[in-house]
């Protein structure tokens, strides 16, 4: 059998080397030089699976014959919700996050959970001893889920031949090596070789694999960026180890929506769905303060309602601190600007801290309105009622400009118990909203009217 040639290539101009340099004497760049083949032999045995019989021939859209396919449905409703409606048979699914967020664990109560469909769950950092573990804590009992502690792809591909599994699990695709390739697992070459040697199973077979990546310290995932541009889906698992929620989102997704979102509490047996994350991002108080304010924002097709915490205090070190928790702080700094500018309030001596309650990002531009109010609360030390809610984005000359989805925000606030929830004025042209909403809506269109509002609500 010929021996397989592999050559090294730089990242950054695509300079050869037939073998590995420190430092690209082209371009001068420091560890880019990647491993990759140039020329194959026969295919190694062991590589068992069968191609499906395609033509080469090209075809016209019309006659292509397409079979549509149910997707599998694990039965988690976060999970499926983020996917779009279940997994797509064939697709390979890319989930990342940090070390000890729950990545093996979210992925091994899946495959726990699916009581009608075989599971084959690779690890390549665990022995099956200590999957066991992690897995007695578990309430379903998993006779269904196989487990098989291997890296290498020609063995795993030579299993799943023999158990026809409906799902495969790999954890991680870091750990596993190919045997065209002589370099460590975990390297550039290893980690686009086997996942091409995945993405080539699935599609040929219409088994659903699921990747487990590590991630780097500036948050990416750890490899090359062609891992991202191979899969079908690239979901990230997020949130603080030293809170209970995790939160699951797309950042790419050939068969749904990329903005959906997923949210889950991490216990002592495992994840449990949040199924309405409204109540959990809101503290309960026994007296209402100031500085806090609720706002609407959309995730996807999910309305949310979200906490705003501000303190506005007299800088007395210099420069005044702007520091935001969960916002964009150039956003911010946009709406002091404007409040300073168009409500004569004087930011420019205050130090302003902002915090979005419960570890949420919030990158919707609907949330301008609740923190103006939270910042003018906290200015005047005026505590908001806790019934009112806000949804609206604030333009840079005071006026509140109309939001989408504002019938879904509205129908979320009534159902949470909110009595009056304050909007612009022009998100409605043809009429009022229904009164059997339950909530009185509250139209204005720029800042003045809106501590108008607000003063007589807190008299």
């Amino acid at each position: 059998m010929a021996k397989i040639k592999t050559v090294y290539v730089c990242q950054e101009c695509g300079h050869t080397s037939p073998k590995w340099l420190g430092k690209c004497p082209s371009c001068l760049a420091w560890n880019s030089m990647v491993e990759e083949i140039t020329e194959s032999g026969p295919s190694k045995q062991g590589v068992v699976w069968k191609a499906v019989n395609v033509s080469g021939k090209p075809k016209s859209i019309p006659s292509i014959v397409y079979e549509k396919e149910p997707r599998l449905v694990t039965g988690d409703a976060e999970l499926d919700r983020v996917l779009g409606g279940g997994i797509v048979p064939g697709s390979l699914i890319l989930i990342g996050g940090e070390p000890g967020i729950g990545k093996s664990t979210l992925l091994l109560q899946i495959a726990m959970g699916l009581k009608h469909q075989r599971v084959l769950y690779v690890s390549g950092e665990e022995s099956e001893s200590q999957i066991k573990l992690r897995a007695e804590r578990m309430k379903d009992s998993g006779e269904n889920c196989y487990v098989l502690a291997e890296t290498s792809t020609e063995q795993i591909f030579r299993h799943s031949e023999d158990l026809q599994p409906h799902l495969i699990i790999i954890d991680s695709i870091q750990t596993l090596r190919s045997p065209l390739l002589e370099s460590s697992p975990g390297s550039i070459g290893q980690v686009r070789q086997t996942a091409s040697e995945m993405m080539k199973y699935a599609k040929e077979t219409g088994i659903p694999i699921f990747l487990i990546g590590h991630i780097t310290k500036d948050g990416s995932i750890a490899g090359p960026k062609t891992l991202e541009h191979m899969v079908d889906t690239v979901i990230q698992f997020e949130g603080d180890r030293h809170t209970t929620y995790r939160i699951l989102r797309t950042s790419k997704n050939r068969f749904g929506n990329t903005s959906e979102l997923g949210i889950y509490e991490m216990r002592t047996w495992g994840l449990r769905q949040v199924s309405n994350p409204s109540e959990l991002l809101i503290s309960q108080r026994d007296e209402p303060i100031s500085g806090v304010s609720i706002g609407s924002m959309m995730e996807g097709n999910r309305p949310l309602m979200i906490e705003l915490q501000s303190l506005v205090s007299v800088a007395t070190y210099g420069t005044p601190q702007r520091t935001s928790n969960g916002f964009d702080t150039r956003r911010l700094q946009m709406l002091l600007a404007v409040l300073e500018k168009r409500g004569g309030f004087k930011f420019a001596v205050q130090d302003v801290f902002l915090n979005v309650a419960g570890g949420m990002r919030v990158e919707d531009p609907a949330i301008d309105l609740a923190v103006a109010v939270s910042l003018y609360s906290s200015y005047e030390d005026i505590p908001i009622p806790a019934d009112t809610c806000f949804a609206g984005e604030v333009g840079l000359g005071g006026e509140i400009r109309a939001v989408s989805r504002i019938e879904a925000r509205i129908n979320e606030a009534a159902k949470l118990g909110f009595k009056r929830m304050c909007i612009s004025k022009f998100n409605r042209k043809e009429g009022e909203y229904k009164k059997s909403e339950g909530i009185e809506i509250i139209p204005v269109g720029n800042f003045r009217e809106v501590f108008e509002f607000l003063d007589s609500i807190a008299e």
